[in-house]
C-alpha cells in the first residue's frame, strides 16, 4: 500500500486535479470527508489529508510514504529523512516582509537595525534576517498576522502574500521578498529503498510523466 499525505487548504484545493490528471480518483470528496484515510480508484494508493504543517512528520517518520507540502513548511521543518521530488507548480505564493503602509522603513530593510517580528516562520525568518545583519525578535503566532502591527505587537510580518489585498485591507504593504513558494511532492527516505518499485508509477504520474 502506497500512502499520499496532502496538505489541508490551498494545496488541498489545487492538488485535487492534479490527481484527477494523475489518474488518482479519491473514492469521497476530500474538502468534506470526516474519514482520516480515503482509499482511491486504485487499489493500492490510499490518501491522508492532514495539517500542512504535520506532512514533513508523517512523511519523515513512514506514516505516508508520499506528502505534498508547500517549500514554506519544508524549509522550515527542515526536511530530515526526506527527498524533495519534484515541484508540483501549483499553490504558488511568495513569502514576504510586510509593514505598516506608513512605515517607511523601505524595500530591503536597509534602515531595520533592530525589530520585533511576526510570524509562524520562525526558522526562516532568522536566517532571512541574520543574512543581513538584522537583529530581529521574532514572535511566533498561528494566525492573524496582520493584526500584530496594528496592537503594537510587532513592528513587521513575515507571511505567505498571494493577490496582496488582506495587506492592504489592514493598511499594511509588502517591502520585501523572502521566498517563492510552490508545493513540493516529497518522499520518505527509506520507502523509496523498500517500496521503490510501488512508488515509482505514483511519482511518476503525480510528477506529470504519465497517468497511472
Amino acid at each position: 500500500m502506497v500512502t499520499l499525505a496532502l496538505s489541508k487548504g490551498r494545496i488541498l484545493e489545487e492538488s485535487i486535479p492534479l490527481l484527477e490528471r494523475a489518474g488518482i480518483v479519491p473514492e469521497e470528496d476530500l474538502a468534506k470527508t470526516r474519514r482520516l484515510i480515503v482509499g482511491t480508484n486504485i487499489p493500492d494508493v490510499q490518501l491522508v489529508v492532514i495539517r500542512a504543517a504535520d506532512v514533513p512528520t508523517y512523511v519523515r517518520y513512514g506514516a505516508a510514504d508520499l506528502g505534498i507540502a508547500g517549500k514554506d513548511v519544508l524549509l522550515e521543518d527542515g526536511g530530515d529523512g526526506l527527498y524533495e521530488l519534484a515541484d508540483l507548480d501549483i499553490a504558488r505564493c511568495r513569502l514576504m516582509v510586510a509593514e505598516p503602509d506608513h512605515g517607511g522603513a523601505g524595500a530591503a530593510g536597509r534602515t531595520w537595525t533592530r525589530l520585533r517580528v511576526a510570524t509562524k516562520y520562525v526558522k526562516i525568518t532568522e536566517r532571512h534576517f541574520a543574512a543581513q545583519g538584522i537583529q530581529a525578535d521574532i514572535i511566533h503566532l498561528y494566525g492573524s498576522m496582520e493584526l500584530a502591527p496594528l496592537v503594537g505587537l510587532a513592528d513587521r510580518i513575515v507571511d505567505l502574500v498571494s493577490s496582496g489585498r488582506t495587506l492592504a485591507a489592514n493598511g499594511l504593504k509588502a517591502v520585501e521578498h523572502v521566498l517563492d513558494v510552490s508545493a513540493w511532492l516529497v518522499a520518505n527516505r527509506a520507502a523509496m529503498k523498500t517500496k521503490y518499485e510501488a512508488l515509482r508509477p505514483v511519482i511518476a504520474a503525480l510528477a506529470g510523466e504519465r497517468k497511472i
